[in-house]
């Protein structure tokens, strides 16, 4: 068979063209290679890092933090040259605030520092080495250790151990003076990774050969995607699909979070809060969950009644709710209710029968709950008109599975009933404080600048403003911005904490939320005509859906959220991946969804651990 050549004339031109793009091209396969050395070196330093980590004095086991409920941190940094990374993996797990003792000078400045820490009890004290004494600092320590819970962390020569024998409190030892000791050494103050070095050498009468406490991994760890095998570059698609949503108006901000083997190896932010760019989008802005409500906030409080005996999934709405009792309602069944098979109707659109005598633009006694900004509804308004229609609506689909709000309102109900306690309330006390979340809760405007929380729809039906820290959701903003299937706001961050809690089977920072079997009832599969579990969502059998993701196992659990928010967990990979979005900005598109952006982003990263794998 005769070869067939193609000719090709190249003038001078053409010739400097296709150097240009030879020289690009090289230039990009480089740049792409050094995403992954980067990583690699930084992971290098790390190792490196830990290998020269010991914990001493921690004879009390106070490192890792316990009992963050009840802690009030602060960091104090003296001749630190890494502060800044230190505190910002410091506030990952926990608030924490910042004090330069470079701002105090020594002795009586020092006297000023300890009025100015008052109203914290625990304190974490950084220091750079000094291997001269240095009477100032070592006053301050010992008076600190006197008034509060202190961990002291050093970074430099050992040689300047002996300068800090008289500490008593626990001292992390840090021989790497560099960025990535001092955010090492902020993940071990957490757990957030694993210490086992011991000192090698005798460094003075306290600190000698063989010293160290050993410190286990109970938190996220942060780090790259190289530290559980995989390869930065795989995930770099997430890139280009998240630039996609933005382009095509599918949303214009987006964080994704990825979590494996409980270290978080891909954390960015996309866009801007609105079109309007007025600022990066940042990794710890905070979003309405919308529907994650239900699986954040609603279900693993009824897990935690149903462990303790304070409710049983198989009790009537009328043990629970008294005005039931009078309606269809009474005998449905807990279990019922959390499979959607109650046969409530999927949504009623509440505010469709406001009239203008129900609200007013100011607050007052008779109008005081706040819809949105210069939006006030009656007094009781819920109780008088929501709560009724709800009650009195007929059930039409008993026993089949009709996806409902309803739901969780009715959720709500049962929980504070048995609690006695506002939802809102207990999720913090019970969930969010001790695991260290500090920007989940409802009601955001109510604790954080608004600036903080990304906007939502820009409502021109019913509520005449741009949505920014008030629920999306209209039934739940009327409901004071409070309720079982909507109004939760949260960071990617603190979804990840608590969704790794549920990977976990119930354990998280050295503490047993749930017990293991209370988890896996509740995600597994516990319906007869639906794919649901009790409260959550999970893989669709009917795998021509490719749901939640293409790659994602029979075992995957999660919910998605009508803002454009999703958390999924996947114990088959170890894995939690969170999508946070505002797609209904500035009003509701389904761009979101037909582009397939969330399982798109999921698929990338089931593909970067298979690659991994091989």
């Amino acid at each position: 068979m005769a070869k067939k050549f193609i000719s090709v004339s190249l003038n001078r031109g053409s010739l400097k063209r296709l150097f240009v793009l030879t020289i690009a091209c090289a230039l990009s396969a480089c740049a792409t290679g050094q995403n992954h050395l980067k990583s690699q070196k930084w992971l290098d330093s790390i190792k490196l890092a830990q290998r020269s980590t010991v914990v001493l004095n921690n004879q009390n086991g106070f490192l890792p933090l316990q009992n963050l409920e009840e802690a009030r941190i602060a960091s104090i940094s003296f001749d630190l040259q890494y502060s800044s990374a230190f505190d910002s993996i410091l506030n990952k797990y926990a608030q924490v605030a910042s004090f330069n003792g470079r701002n105090y000078p020594r002795t009586v400045g020092l006297n000023k520092l300890l009025d100015d820490v008052k109203l914290y009890n625990t304190l974490i004290i950084s220091t750079s080495a000094f291997l001269a004494p240095d009477p100032g600092i070592s006053a301050f320590i010992r008076e600190a250790e006197n008034k509060f819970k202190v961990a002291v962390v050093v970074f430099g020569d050992g040689k300047a151990l002996p300068n800090f024998d008289d500490v008593k409190s626990p001292l992390v030892w840090c021989a790497q003076n560099t960025k990535t000791g001092a955010e090492f050494t902020a993940q071990a103050v957490f757990g957030g990774v694993a210490v086992n070095a011991k000192l090698s050498n005798n460094f003075s009468r306290k600190y000698t050969s063989g010293s160290g406490f050993a410190i286990a991994k109970t938190r996220l760890s942060y780090t790259v995607p190289e530290a559980v095998g995989l390869n930065s570059e795989d995930l770099k698609k997430i890139d280009d699909i998240a630039a996609e949503a933005i382009r095509e108006k599918a949303t214009p901000s987006a964080v994704v979070m990825v979590i494996k083997d409980g270290n978080v190896i891909f954390n960015k932010a996309y866009g801007s809060p609105t079109y309007a760019n007025e600022r990066p989008t940042r990794i710890s802005d905070i979003y309405d969950l919308a529907s994650v409500t239900k699986v954040s906030a609603t279900t693993p409080t009824v897990m935690h009644l149903v462990e303790t005996g304070k409710l049983n999934l198989d009790s009537t709405l009328q043990k629970y709710i008294a005005q039931t009792r009078s309606t269809d309602k009474a005998d449905v069944k807990v279990r019922e209710v959390l499979l959607h098979q109650a046969g409530f109707v999927p949504y009623i659109p509440f505010f469709q029968k406001l009239t203008p005598a129900d609200y007013r633009r100011d607050s007052s006694a008779e109008f005081p709950t706040k819809v949105a900004d210069n939006y006030y509804l009656r007094k009781n308004y819920y109780d008088d008109v929501m709560w009724p229609q709800m009650l009195n609506g007929k059930l039409l689909t008993r026993g089949k599975y009709v996806y409902s709000d309803l739901s969780m309102y009715y959720m709500q109900e049962v929980v504070e009933s048995v609690t006695h306690t506002p939802l809102e309330d207990y999720v913090q006390d019970a969930f969010y404080k001790p695991l260290g979340m500090q920007t989940a809760g409802f009601l955001p405007r109510n604790r954080f600048d608004k600036d903080r929380i990304i906007p939502t729809e820009d409502d021109l039906t019913f509520r005449k403003t741009l949505l920014r820290g008030y629920v999306h959701d209209q039934g739940a903003g009327m409901a004071g911005g409070v309720a079982g299937h909507a109004g939760l706001f949260a960071s990617a961050n603190d979804l990840g904490i608590l969704w790794q809690m549920l990977l976990n089977r119930g354990s998280y920072g050295g503490k047993q939320y749930f017990n293991p079997e209370t988890v896996d009832l509740f995600t597994s599969k516990q319906s007869d005509v639906s794919r649901r579990g009790l409260g959550f969502d999970r893989w669709d059998p009917e795998t021509s859906k490719h749901y939640p993701s293409e790659f994602a196992s029979p075992k995957t659990f999660g919910h998605t959220g009508y803002t454009g928010t999703c958390v999924w967990v996947d114990p088959e990979y170890n894995l939690v991946y969170v999508f946070l979005s505002n797609r209904v900005n500035p009003q509701v598109t389904d761009k979101l969804s037909h582009l397939s952006i969330r399982p798109r982003i999921q698929d990338v990263v089931y593909e970067a651990i298979k690659k991994g794998k091989k």
